[in-house]
């Protein structure tokens, strides 16, 4: 069986308050995009995990996606199965692709071995993963808080604009994200910004990782500048970076360059 796990983009990121657990509670709206890896699962004589394209560090026995499978596997009688995964969207990038990963094994692991559990089930089994996991189950837009995992459908219609997203290569720990961040109450929603005209969202839908990492990073500011340069109606760092993305009414200009490095998805929405 095969499937496409893809990314999703962040409009708009608060970091609002530290948990006592250690975490955060944020609010933002998460928004899919079809930048996608691949992901095919069939079954096998013994389990086995391969990988290819972009390059995954580290043992590859800790893949978030061995860690669904054998997670679904402690309620269920799965048998073995070879998995094997086409890497295409950067990582630490702020995309959510190793949680999609994650949330289309256990999705495709429901399908084909006929298990019948609801989307609230696997959303469920997929924050046990991870804080990003759960979007991708049922992948539509949401507004979401606490950890970015309890989640409002979000009434928001980007049909009819592109998207262009750029990684310039620059991975950013979760730890050093959120070394300047200073938790903050909004004075208004998430929900209120995203009834504004897209004109307006520059001055109201903030990411709050940008102030802490553009400082360090002045190629992310740069990227940001040259989309609305290209006529981006709005553009804005993804998660805790560092990709970047600008959303055009229509499709992006075909003249939109970027370094040799860097990695750019374009597609509608």
């Amino acid at each position: 069986m095969l499937d496409f796990p893809n990314a999703k983009i962040n409009l708009g990121l608060r970091v609002t308050e530290k948990r006592p657990d250690g975490f955060h509670n944020l609010e933002s709206c998460f928004y899919p995009v079809q930048w996608c890896d691949a992901l095919e699962i069939l079954p096998a004589e013994e389990e086995k995990f391969t990988m290819s394209g972009l390059p995954v560090p580290g043992n590859p026995d800790t893949n978030l996606c061995l860690k669904a499978y054998r997670l679904l596997q402690q309620d269920h009688q799965l048998p073995p199965v070879h998995m094997h995964l086409h890497k295409v969207i950067p990582m630490g990038a702020g995309l959510g692709g190793g949680s999609s990963d994650a949330a289309f094994v256990l999705k495709q692991l429901n399908t084909l071995f006929e298990l019948k559990l609801n989307p609230d089930v696997l959303e469920n089994y997929a924050r046990r993963l991870g804080s990003d996991c759960a979007f991708f189950i049922r992948n539509k837009p949401v507004v979401a808080v606490e950890k970015g995992d309890v989640f409002t459908p979000a009434e928001l219609d980007l049909s009819g604009y592109s998207c262009v997203v750029v990684y310039p290569g620059i991975h950013i720990t979760t730890a050093e994200a959120y070394a300047n961040i200073v938790p903050r109450k909004p004075e208004s929603s998430i929900e209120a910004c995203l009834k504004q005209d897209i004109s307006q969202w520059k001055e109201v839908l903030k990411n709050d990782f940008e102030a802490s990492l553009f400082p360090n990073y002045p190629e992310l500011p740069a990227i940001m500048e040259q989309l609305y340069g290209a006529g981006a109606a709005y553009a804005s760092m993804t998660g805790s970076g560092s990709a970047v993305y600008g959303l055009f009414k229509g499709d992006a200009p075909a003249d939109l360059l970027f370094p040799d490095h860097y990695l750019v998805w374009k597609g509608l929405l």
